[in-house]
């Protein structure tokens, strides 16, 4: 991963910014967890069990060794050493993913999921921990061309089913012919063997795609103030307690900068 945070902060210095969500509180910066750990039931014993659409770099994804690994893992990983539990990870897929909690498949939710109104009516959410914007992942060879969704006018977008970019999509690019994948990887497969022009979904995602391929390039970012939340079952509120309990010390006790350094690097360096 260090080929990967060195080479990521240009990127974000020009502009693409994938930024932190509120690094600096200072609210609860002394925030204890181990009491609050009493109160948590989990699904399976000794487990936080969590769903995710995997892989999905840089966020959720395996090493080499199979151990999961990425921004949101890291976090999860650390939310179970202090509740002194191991994690354990359910691959699932993105459509409604966050009805998994309340349906006993899992405790938690941890995808790269944007916190919208309507996900909320079946899912608590934790507080954000991630801000990030949708952009466009074209190849290489047509980066001059299609820099924005009137130049897509006549093409295919590929989307992921059931996500924010697949909404946002459908009511601006208007005019180009929407295909939605169950997968991020089968989107980047079709980029590839040029069954669709370009990609349209959250940024961190596709820079890091671009980054670590280097067959695409992201060419248009648009601005949608997305966050990214966990989830849990609607009554599960202890465990959602607990992770706001967490993600405040860690981002008091500089865990969540060291995690965020460690995939993004930092931003104009």
């Amino acid at each position: 991963m260090k080929r990967f945070t060195r080479t990521l902060a240009p990127l974000l210095a020009l502009g693409l910014t994938v930024a932190a969500c509120g690094s600096d509180s200072s609210s609860n910066d002394s925030t204890d967890t181990t009491a609050a750990s009493a109160s948590v039931t989990l699904v399976q014993a000794g487990k936080l069990t969590v769903c995710s659409d995997a892989p999905y770099e840089p966020f959720e994804y395996q090493d080499d060794q199979g151990n999961w690994t990425g921004f949101d893992m890291d976090i999860m990983s650390a939310i179970a050493k202090d509740l002194g539990a191991a994690l354990n990870v359910v691959v699932t897929p993105f459509d409604g993913i966050w009805l998994a909690p309340t349906a006993g498949s899992c405790d938690v939710v941890a995808s790269s999921m944007t916190i919208t109104e309507e996900r909320k009516q079946n899912a608590l959410f934790s507080d954000p921990y991630f801000n990030a914007d949708q952009s466009l992942l074209v190849r290489n060879d047509d980066a001059a061309t299609y820099t924005s969704l009137e130049s897509l006018a006549g093409k295919t977008i590929a989307v992921q089913t059931g996500t924010t970019g697949e909404s946002y999509a459908k009511d601006n690019a208007t005019d180009a012919k929407i295909q939605s994948f169950d997968d991020a990887a089968a989107m980047f497969l079709a980029l590839d063997s040029k069954q669709v022009d370009a990609i349209l979904q959250d940024l961190p995602i596709n820079a890091s795609r671009a980054i670590k391929q280097g067959t695409s390039k992201v060419t248009a970012t648009f601005s949608t103030n997305e966050q990214y939340g966990f989830s849990v079952a609607p009554t599960n509120t202890a465990l959602a307690d607990y992770i706001n309990a967490a993600l405040a010390k860690y981002k008091s006790d500089g865990t969540y900068d060291t995690i965020y350094a460690k995939y993004f690097g930092t931003p104009g360096k």
